[in-house]
């Protein structure tokens, strides 16, 4: 536990984020709590209780949803990438709002049990047998399993600790629990239903999942293709690229660059921030000086420096253009730590 942690403290952005979040989460539950219950019909008269714990879990469904389509979102739009950059709190609030449809659960069907709440919540239905009656509480223990994992390790500690690629792989578990609420709700509340609004609702949240990820998975399969007559890769037009901003794409080897165009020139970095892994190539140059998103890192994009001098350092890679294309290929080793700079071809007479 004696790993290196540079803390990064709170901003601005991040108690805006939050309390749009807090007022979100605040508006839906007195809207479902005290507007929906004339709309929703159910078969059977419910108690207050159960109608609280279905507010709560209603909740977290539709906050998880909402979580997971915010990745795929901000690489189709770069609009939503303030989203994007505080979405672990997100993630911490939803395990609260769940652990919430969990107590009132639990403490209304099981207060009075002759074994222990938990245990009898994993051994009062044991039919896995079957689709009708299948015990929907292992499933919905298993999600709030899942997301306590992810909160508990969403802070940069764990992500420094555990080494980024490590946590990333562990933070797919978001998916394994999002499948397990849509089967826990689908098996569930909505046999107890006599109309199909939240069969709607479900459908239409696990489809837009769905629906945006493949989306951006074709965007950047389309962005990042390889040339396959040598090394060199097309990241895009010239024309089209912002002076101060960066297109991302993909090197042979697997990792991304980010090239960014600044007074008429072209440079290129790794696109991941040498503190955390973060995206430099959503940053903005100012003064010749990158900024990473997550923490606030710079790097001097004409060689890849932190500043201030430091033992942070992202790679440079070569650029260059061709055909009005800017294309880029893997710096070999032993000039990796040379100062690279974008020369524009001399043929070409006018800048971009």
């Amino acid at each position: 536990m004696s790993v290196k942690y540079i803390p990064v403290q709170w901003n601005k952005n991040k108690w805006r984020y939050n309390a749009v979040m807090l007022a979100g989460v605040a508006a839906f539950l007195v809207l479902f709590i005290y507007v929906t219950p004339g709309v929703l019909n159910h078969d059977r008269a419910i108690t207050p209780q159960i109608h609280n714990a279905r507010a709560f879990g209603a909740c977290a469904f539709i906050m998880l949803t909402v979580i997971l389509c915010i990745g795929p979102m901000a690489r189709l739009d770069r609009q939503f990438l303030p989203l994007l950059y505080n979405r672990r709190h997100f993630g911490v609030m939803t395990t609260f709002v769940a652990l919430t449809h969990t107590g009132y659960v639990v403490n209304w069907y099981f207060a009075f049990s002759a074994t222990p709440k938990f245990e009898a919540v994993l051994s009062a239905n044991t039919s896995f047998g079957q689709l009708a009656g299948f015990p929907i509480e292992a499933l919905g223990l298993f999600a709030l399993l899942c997301l306590l994992v992810l909160a508990t390790t969403s802070h940069d500690f764990w992500l420094k600790f555990l080494t980024p690629p490590v946590w990333k792989r562990l933070h797919y578990l978001i998916y394994a629990a999002y499948v397990a609420i849509v089967a826990h709700v689908t098996l569930g509340v909505l046999q107890d239903q006599q109309n199909h609004l939240l069969t709607f609702i479900v459908i239409a949240s696990a489809a837009c999942v769905g629906g945006t990820h493949l989306a951006a998975w074709r965007m950047d399969a389309a962005e990042t293709r390889l040339q396959a007559s040598d090394a060199w890769v097309t990241i895009g037009d010239v024309a089209q690229m912002r002076e101060g901003y960066a297109r991302i794409g993909l090197l042979p080897d697997g990792d991304r660059v980010a090239v960014f165009l600044m007074e008429g020139k072209l440079s290129a970095i790794s696109n991941a921030c040498a503190h955390q892994n973060g995206p430099l190539g959503e940053g903005k140059i100012i003064a010749c000086l990158v900024t990473c998103p997550w923490h606030g890192f710079q790097y001097d994009v004409r060689s890849g420096r932190s500043l201030p001098l430091s033992q942070k350092w992202c790679p440079p890679t070569v650029c260059g253009c061709k055909t009005g294309r800017c294309r880029c290929t893997r710096m070999p080793t032993h000039r990796a730590r040379m100062l690279i700079l974008y020369r524009w071809p001399q043929r070409q007479n006018r800048r971009l």
